[in-house]
This record gives C-alpha cells, sequence and structure tokens, in this order.
C-alpha cells in the first residue's frame, strides 16, 4: 500500500467516523485540527488537477475524492462533474470555476474563494464552507445540506435549489442548509426549498424569496429588509426579532401562519 493510498483510507475512514457520530448537525470542526498539514497542504499542483480533469470523460469524471487542494489556484478551471467527496480545499481559490453537476459532498473548503462559480445541479450534503467567499455563485438546482456560517453570498443564486432538512438522515443530526450570520444581500432563492433551513442573524435584504418553501425556517434575528416574498410559504418559520422592513408581495404570502410574528420588527 502506498503511503497517499493509505492517507485517503484514513481520511475516508475518519468521515466515516464522523458522520455516525452522534454529533449536533454539522458541528464538526471542533474535532478537527484545522492546523494539521492534511487541511492546509496539496497534493496536487494546479497542472496535475487540470491534467486529471481533461483525463476525465462524461462517464467517467475526474476523481479528486479524499484528496488534498488546500490553497491552489484553481481560478476559471472547468471541473464539471468532478468527485470531490471528502477533498479539502481549505482557502482554495475557484473563482469563475465551473462545478456544474460536481459532487462535494463532506468536502472541506473553509474560506474558499468560489467568487462566480458556476454550481449549477452540484451537490453539496455536508459540506464545510464557513467563511467562504461565494459571491455570485450560482447554485441553481444544487443539493446544499452544508455548512456556510459566516460565508460571503451576496448576490448568489439558489433558484430552484433543495436546501431543505434531509429528514433520511436524522441519526447524523439535522442535516440542512446552515447561513448563520452570513450575508446573502440579494440573492435570488426563488423557487428554492429551504425547509426547515438556518438563517439566523444572516443580511438578507434585497433578497429574492418569491415561490420559495420557508417552511419551518430560522430566521431569527434575520435582516430581510426589502425582500420579496411573493408567494413564499412561512408556515412554522421562526421571525423573533427578523427585520421585516419594505417586504415585497407580503400580501401574497402566508406570513401570518409564521412563529413570533409579533416578535420581528417591522418598522
Amino acid at each position: 500500500m502506498t503511503m497517499r493510498t493509505a492517507r485517503v483510507l484514513i481520511w475516508s475512514l475518519a468521515a466515516q467516523l464522523m458522520i455516525a457520530a452522534p454529533l449536533p448537525a454539522q458541528d464538526m470542526l471542533r474535532h478537527v485540527d484545522l492546523a494539521s498539514p492534511a487541511m492546509t497542504r496539496a497534493e496536487l499542483s494546479r497542472e496535475e488537477v487540470i491534467a486529471k480533469a481533461q483525463a476525465g470523460t462524461a462517464q467517467n469524471p475526474a476523481d479528486f475524492s479524499g484528496i488534498g487542494l488546500n490553497g491552489l489556484d484553481l481560478s476559471g478551471l472547468d471541473l464539471s462533474g468532478a468527485n470531490f467527496r471528502t477533498a479539502r480545499l481549505n482557502n482554495t481559490k475557484l473563482t469563475g470555476a465551473i462545478l456544474r453537476g460536481a459532487i462535494l459532498d463532506q468536502a472541506w473548503m473553509l474560506n474558499a474563494d468560489l467568487t462566480g462559480a458556476a454550481l449549477q445541479k452540484s451537490s453539496l450534503f455536508q459540506a464545510q464552507l464557513q467563511g467562504a467567499k461565494l459571491d455570485g455563485a450560482d447554485f441553481s438546482g444544487a443539493r446544499i445540506a452544508a455548512d456556510m456560517s459566516r460565508a460571503s453570498l451576496k448576490n448568489a443564486k439558489f433558484t430552484g435549489a433543495n436546501l431543505a432538512v434531509d429528514m433520511k438522515n436524522q441519526s447524523m443530526g439535522l442535516m440542512r442548509a446552515v447561513f448563520t450570520s452570513a450575508t446573502l444581500d440579494g440573492a435570488d432563492f426563488s423557487n428554492a426549498d429551504l425547509g426547515r433551513a438556518n438563517l439566523e442573524f444572516t443580511s438578507l435584504k434585497d433578497a429574492n424569496f418569491s415561490g420559495a418553501n420557508l417552511m419551518g425556517v430560522q430566521f431569527g434575528g434575520a435582516n430581510l429588509t426589502g425582500a420579496n416574498v411573493t408567494g413564499a410559504n412561512f408556515a412554522e418559520a421562526d421571525l423573533d426579532t427578523a427585520k421585516l422592513i419594505a417586504l415585497i408581495g407580503l400580501d401574497a404570502a402566508n406570513i401570518d401562519r409564521a412563529k413570533n410574528l409579533s416578535k420581528a420588527i417591522r418598522n
């Protein structure tokens, strides 16, 4: 067995152990040494990543699963359909990268820069993107149950995306999209499913929630000033101390079915 194969097996086992443990949802950072070589160094160069990506096909996409790509500049690369399951891309630069249909499940992408990246129909299940830069990124049609706390997602696009809780994996904790303290000003969530997602203390000024499912969403302390909520489903959404100023389409939404509406800031 080569050293590289051994490392991949170790990381795969570690990922499985973390998933199997009854941890609070997506509460993984305190169990990992973020200063370790595995979380800070790259195993491939940009040139090697390009070669591997170009060798992939639609039937057999490039496989980067379990590989450390920390800190690399992969800006503008076409990585469509590639498998990054359990890969480490902390502080990696992926501005303008094409990741349509990519598998990013359980990937580590702390403080990564994906500004303007194309992530349509990608899968981000239990991915860690805390502090990442995702301004203008396109997640249309994607499946997202990732932690994007403190991330910047200005004008990001989530049209038709599924960010709802995964009811099939309750033994792993409440797996859903988490945007705690993130910046989502101008983000487009039209027709997206955010059922029970966590958007506490997020900035959602001028965001578009038209036709979105917001059932059970945690909006505590969020700022929705100027947001478009036409046709949105607010059933059981928690609006405790949320700013609901100058909302568009409020008459066409069932916001009266939300929780703690009396505690929201309306003017």
